[in-house]
């Protein structure tokens, strides 16, 4: 059987299980184009017997034209692959997946400018398969009638596997990202200061130039990032939405509470727009932007350990159902509906 072609920019090593769960099912080939990426880890290399190759996004739609796949699967990232795959299949009726990430449209001109091509691809698509219900009920109102939810997960065995017990009794708050504005950090230093409270405040990721008050533990293995989760009462995530970037999901999500750590996350996060982080049951939810919020809602954890406890075993309960396989078994699905379904070769409206 031809294999289904799966194009996206890299392989993360949070996605690495993702895409050798599917393969196991469906038998792909990723077609990696690099660029640019968002994730807290470097690319890394595909696992070990996942077929690949590097490509230009200029080749893209002659790979998808050249008859050596039964479907193509394509992601949200890079401007030329996503137009060029779906024009070609298209063109060669090969059935067109789109993997789609975006829950509000970015207000660059680019993406404002591209909106009526991306509604055509949302319409088009022989079935849309969504990072979850945000973004299920997003691609729905720009047309999408045939949309599949693949949860986004991480390795849970892995994230959930006993740490060190912790060392004090004080409260200890995390934050885990990128030097960047859209990731918040500006936002929970201030909430944290505002806060007041007797305990820990740390940082891990690459981020100079952080208050003395702040415990700064630089980019950590996974192991050693597991530890800190486990030793953490609750995991900040406080993203905000900029011109061009708007948070699709947040990995560290998941990976806190399989610790049983709860999640503060603002309401620009997709893991709480998308149902993960249900306010009053895995975390709290505040206004993107806001450190007075985010402040109280630390200063209710720090008061009431036991709601914190209660959050955090909400969470270690709900992420089990975010799998590997519950991600791969979401493309199975879309690509038996649109294989099964005849072909549609047709002219491509520019």
């Amino acid at each position: 059987m031809k294999p289904v072609l799966f194009v996206t920019g890299h392989v993360p090593a949070d996605r690495a299980g993702a895409f050798a769960a599917l393969h196991e099912r469906a038998g792909i080939e990723l077609a990696l184009y690099g660029g640019p990426h968002q994730h807290g880890a470097a690319p890394q290399a595909p696992p070990a017997g996942l077929p690949h190759r590097f490509v230009h996004q200029r080749e893209v739609g002659a790979l998808v034209a050249s008859g050596a796949y039964r479907a193509v699967i394509v992601g949200t990232g890079g401007r030329v692959a996503l137009p060029a795959a779906w024009r070609a299949a298209r063109r060669a009726g090969v059935p067109f997946i789109f993997w789609a990430a975006l829950w509000r449209t970015p207000r660059t001109a680019a993406h404002l400018a591209a909106l009526p091509l991306m509604r055509k691809i949302y319409r088009d698509a022989a079935a849309v398969v969504s990072y979850g219900e945000h973004v299920s009920a997003y691609v729905r109102r720009h047309g999408a009638t045939r949309v599949f939810l693949a949860p986004q997960a991480v390795d849970n065995e892995f994230w959930g596997a006993p740490v060190p017990p912790r060392r004090s009794d004080h409260f200890a708050a995390l934050f885990v990202g990128r030097p960047a504005r859209e990731k918040g950090l500006a936002v929970a230093l201030e909430a944290w200061a505002q806060a007041g409270l007797n305990g820990t405040f740390t940082v891990a990721g690459d981020n100079p130039s952080l208050p003395a008050d702040v415990v700064s533990v630089g980019t950590l293995a996974p192991a050693q990032l597991r530890n800190f989760y486990g030793a953490s009462d609750v995991l900040l995530v406080p993203s905000i939405a900029t011109r061009r970037f708007i948070e699709p999901w947040g990995m560290v999500v998941n990976e806190a509470m399989n610790q049983g750590t709860a999640i503060i996350a603002s309401d620009a996060v997709g893991a709480a727009a998308g149902g993960l982080v249900r306010d009053g049951r895995t975390g709290l939810i505040v206004a993107a932007g806001d450190p007075g919020a985010l402040a109280q809602a630390l200063r209710t954890l720090a008061s009431d350990r036991a709601l914190c406890a209660q959050l955090g075993a909400a969470g270690r309960e709900d992420v089990r159902a975010h799998t590997f396989d519950a991600w791969a078994d979401a493309f199975v699905q879309a690509l038996k509906l649109s294989v099964s379904a005849s072909p549609r070769a047709g002219s491509v409206t520019p």
